[in-house]
C-alpha cells in the first residue's frame, strides 16, 4: 500500500507501504488505509514523533549500521530523514489549524 497524505496547508506527501506503516505504529495506531491527525492532536503527534528520532539518534540507525552500510554500498537512511517530510507537513498544517488526512 502507498500512503498519501494531505493537508489543504501544504503539498501532498506520498509515503512506501512500510515507511507510512512505521509512522502509525510509532504514533501507537495500526496501520489503516485511512485516518486523520486532527489539528488540536498535532502537537502530541509532532512531539511522540521528535522522541522517537531522538531515541533513534541516541541508540544509532535500526536494523542497520553505518559499516554493514557501506559495505553493503547502500545508504542509511535515518529516522530523522525519513520522518522530515512528515513533521514539515504536520508543523506547517497546525500553523494553518488544518488536519493531515490519508485514504480520502
Amino acid at each position: 500500500m502507498i500512503y498519501k497524505f494531505k493537508s489543504k496547508a501544504c503539498g501532498d506527501l506520498v509515503m512506501l507501504g512500510e515507511h507510512g506503516d512505521r509512522l502509525l505504529r510509532l504514533l501507537g495506531r495500526e496501520p489503516a488505509a485511512r485516518g486523520i491527525f486532527e489539528a488540536a492532536a498535532i502537537p502530541a503527534v509532532l512531539a511522540t514523533l521528535e522522541a522517537a528520532v531522538a531515541a533513534e539518534t541516541q541508540a544509532g540507525p535500526a536494523g542497520q549500521d553505518e559499516a554493514e552500510a557501506e559495505a553493503a554500498d547502500a545508504p542509511v537512511v535515518t529516522l530523522r530523514q525519513r520522518l522530515w517530510p512528515m513533521v514539515e507537513m504536520l508543523r506547517q498544517s497546525h500553523a494553518a489549524g488544518h488536519p493531515v488526512v490519508w485514504g480520502v
